[in-house]
């Protein structure tokens, strides 16, 4: 094979592998996300009575919306 050649296949498998994989890897990282802090959030929401945790946390946001931005 030619140097050029060899070139263009090795770039081509790198940018290949780099997007397919890196692709998995950041769909599986949103999906662990998702399957562990986010549905848990919302299903801690939705409790008939907000537990204390929630209860603080949503008077930090409230806190940080009401803040002035500059």
């Amino acid at each position: 094979m030619s140097p050029t050649t060899l070139l263009y296949w090795s770039a081509g498998m790198g940018l290949f592998l780099g997007f397919s994989l890196g692709m998995g890897c950041s769909l599986a990282v949103m999906f662990s996300i998702y399957m562990g802090g986010y549905r848990a959030a919302i299903r801690e929401s939705q409790r008939p009575e907000p537990t204390e945790r929630y209860l603080t946390e949503l008077k930090k946001f409230n806190a940080s919306q009401d803040a002035p931005r500059s």
